[in-house]
């Protein structure tokens, strides 16, 4: 099991900037891809940004790329997600999650946080 606790979400004003924090415990978290997903009412689960077990590789949503700055302290156990330049649509409740598999699909990852609500305002 592989448990996280995301942080840093909060309310700014569009053209501004939030960090989101997830810190893991559990099993290795160098073992594991990590994945950030975001999530509004009526809307499915959607992908954001992902990074490699090592933090070489990182992935990210067309519509955040450019804005957002994934990364990961394996010896720390947590991964970042530096966002910058917000949009009222980037408004969301945002999720980490930890897979075994590189991925942008929710379906690969199988631990989730609580997630963390991002509200932007115009």
């Amino acid at each position: 099991q592989v448990q996280l606790v995301e942080s840093g979400g909060g309310l700014v004003q569009a053209g501004g900037s939030l960090r989101l924090s997830c810190s893991a415990s559990g099993r290795t978290f160098s073992n594991y891809a990590m994945g950030w997903f975001r999530q509004t009412p009526g809307k499915e689960r959607e992908f954001v940004s992902a990074i490699s077990r090592s933090g070489l590789t990182q992935h990210y949503a067309d519509s955040v790329k450019g804005r957002f700055t994934v990364s990961r302290d394996n010896a720390k156990s947590t991964v970042s997600l530096q966002m910058d330049s917000l949009k009222p649509e980037d408004m969301a409740v945002y999720y980490c999650a930890a897979g075994l598999q590189f991925a942008v699909t929710d379906t690969q990852y199988l631990y989730w946080g609580q997630g963390t609500q991002v509200t932007v305002s115009s």
